[in-house]
């Protein structure tokens, strides 16, 4: 039996932070494999830290090969999709994605793998994010309405026992920044028309719009994923990180093919007031495969 990265379902954290790394030499591959493998969460009376690491999944599988589905790739290229519009490929080696109950644990942790790192990787980028009215982004509207339970999430998160990368995940990393003030300028008929469900208790509405992201999006369709979306920024310049895991990765490049236009020609009317800054998928291995690097 194989066991998943425990903070992939770690839900209820407070403060997270989301550190991507480039590898400095591609020969040192191996021993920044080895340092990564060894980050652990440390033990503190003011509360502990739960990590996730992911690797790029040509890398992972150049590592320990046979540990990965066949296919899955990084998102090495842009998503172009009609009216222009792009999802932007930005794809880096490697994540450390660290949550808890309070950001000066995850501050002093991440300071920690940053060091440990030195010499091996540059950090290539680095996001801090916080909840927002419990369970809602900064639309105003709940967030992850059809996600999974905890009961069923890793059904759908994890590669099951027997195949390549068993209790691996498939995770899409990708940060949204909101054009608040366009978005607010909208009567919420209309921001519930382009979510496609009500703002207050986020009842789906029937006979939605196809434009809607509710409908573009439509797990039923591309099947479901587990999403741990968390709202970005400060107060002048904000969003939406989004961070979906699946044990297929199938699911998630439909969706974003969907949203994109791609799919049957019509857009995700989202996408008009939230603009996509990053793209990249990590492979987030076992902890068993993870250890075999050590």
């Amino acid at each position: 039996m194989y066991t998943p990265q425990a903070g992939i379902f770690a839900l209820g954290t407070s403060s997270h932070a989301y550190l991507e790394f480039d590898v400095v030499d591609s020969g040192k591959r191996e021993e920044f494999a080895k340092k990564i493998a060894d980050i652990r969460e440390p033990r503190t009376t003011t509360g502990g830290v739960n990590d996730v690491i992911g690797l790029r999944p040509e890398m992972w599988r150049a590592l320990l090969p046979g540990d990965i589905p066949a296919g899955v790739e990084g998102f090495n290229k842009d998503v172009v999709g009609v009216d222009g519009f792009v999802m932007p490929a930005t794809q880096h080696d490697a994540l450390v994605w660290l949550s808890g109950s309070s950001y000066d644990v995850l501050f002093d942790m991440g300071r920690s793998v940053i060091g440990d790192l030195a010499g091996l990787a540059t950090l290539a980028d680095e996001t801090a994010s916080w909840p927002y009215r419990h369970d809602r982004d900064l639309t105003g509207f709940v967030d992850g309405s059809e996600n999974p339970t905890l009961l069923d999430a890793p059904g759908y998160a994890l590669i099951p026992e027997g195949q390549p990368g068993a209790a691996g995940s498939v995770l899409l990393l990708q940060k949204w920044k909101h054009l608040v003030n366009e978005w607010e300028a909208l009567p919420v008929e209309e921001q519930e028309l382009i979510i496609g469900r009500t703002k207050p208790d986020s009842i789906e509405i029937e006979n939605k719009p196809a434009y809607s992201h509710v409908a573009r999006t439509d797990q039923d369709v591309f099947g479901n994923i587990f999403r741990r979306n968390m709202p970005y920024g400060v107060i002048g310049s904000n969003g939406t990180m989004f961070v979906g895991f699946s044990a297929e990765q199938t699911r998630l490049s439909k969706m974003l093919d969907s949203m994109t236009g791609l799919v049957n020609g019509t857009r995700d009317a989202l996408t008009k007031y939230t603009v996509p800054l990053s793209g990249s998928y990590y492979f987030v291995p076992s902890v068993e495969s993870l250890r075999k690097l050590r």
